[in-house]
Formats: C-alpha cells, structure tokens, sequence
C-alpha cells in the first residue's frame, strides 16, 4: 500500500507546480471545490466526495477526502458505510479500492 502522508505531500507539491504553471486552471479548479454548502453538512459532503473517488480511482482524491473527512468527525463506521454504497454502485473496482481508503484512514488517523 501507499505511504499515504508522503503521498499526499507529493500531491500537494505537484499541484503547487501546476499551478504556477497554469494559475488560471488552478483557480477553477479551487473554485469548484469551495462551492458553498447549503443543505450537507461538510462530514456529508466529503463522505460522498470518498465514495466517488473510489468509484473513479483518484488516490489523489482518496488522500485529500480521508483527511478532510476525520477532520469533520467522520468514524471508520461512517467511512465504511460510504464505501459500501460505493461498492454497490462500482462493484468489485471499487471493493478493492476501499482497502486503499482503510489504508489511507490508518495512515492519517494516528
């Protein structure tokens, strides 16, 4: 599995390049993840954010949700019931991807 904080940290660096590279595209991109939230609560809101990104393989995604998630309070419990609908919706790609996210949890949650 992933060094998932080492990860995150080459992500993170990475995005900044682009960034400097490509402002303009970061700004959208930044711009369409600070949407306000009206109705779901941020706990909610990067829940369903974790399932997608199991359902689309990001592990980028997958880093930056699990953080964001146990920030907001969500428990391993709340996070495997996500991911089970995930499976659900994405079968066995996104079965194998949840071992990932357990992983990412256990890497971020100490």
């Amino acid at each position: 599995m992933l060094d998932w904080n080492e990860y995150s940290k080459s992500v993170r660096a990475r995005a900044g390049e682009f960034g400097a590279l490509a402002p303009e595209a970061m700004s959208g991109f930044r711009a369409l993840g600070s949407a306000p939230q009206k109705h779901l609560s941020p706990k909610m809101h990067e829940l369903i954010a974790l399932s997608v990104a199991v359902t689309t393989r990001c592990d980028g995604c997958i880093g930056s949700h699990v953080q964001a998630a146990l920030k907001h309070g969500a428990t391993r419990e709340e996070i495997a019931e996500a991911l089970s609908t995930a499976i659900a919706l994405n079968a066995g790609a996104a079965f194998v991807y949840t071992a990932r996210v357990l992983d990412a949890v256990d890497a971020f949650d100490k």
